[in-house]
C-alpha cells in the first residue's frame, strides 16, 4: 500500500510538472503564436494570421514586398490597396518586421 501511494504521488508530481507550461497563458506567448513577419511570410500565412487580410490582399503584400524590397515600417502596409488605418491598427501587435 505504501508503494502505491508513493507511485501515485510521483505520477501526480510528474504530471503537474509536464502540464504546467501548457497552462501558462502569458501575453508574450499569445503574441508569438499569432505574430507574422510581413517580410518573410507566405500569402497563406498572412491571410491566416492577419485580420481583414484575405488571399488577394496577402498577394498584394507579397507583390509590394517583391517590387519595393522589405518593409521597413508597418505603416508601409497602408500603401497597399485595401489596407487602411483600421486594418493596420487591428493587426499592429501581430506584425513583425
Amino acid at each position: 500500500m505504501k508503494f502505491i501511494r508513493l507511485y501515485i504521488a510521483a505520477l501526480f508530481t510528474a504530471l503537474c510538472l509536464l502540464c504546467n507550461p501548457v497552462f501558462a497563458d502569458t501575453e508574450e506567448a499569445r503574441e508569438m503564436a499569432v505574430a507574422v513577419n510581413i517580410n518573410t511570410a507566405s500569402a497563406t500565412e498572412l491571410a491566416e494570421k492577419l485580420d481583414g487580410v484575405g488571399e488577394s490582399r496577402a498577394g498584394l503584400i507579397i507583390e509590394f514586398r517583391e517590387e519595393q524590397g522589405p518593409f521597413t515600417s508597418t505603416e508601409q502596409l497602408m500603401e497597399i490597396k485595401g489596407i487602411g488605418t483600421a486594418t493596420l491598427e487591428k493587426n499592429r501587435d501581430k506584425i513583425q518586421l
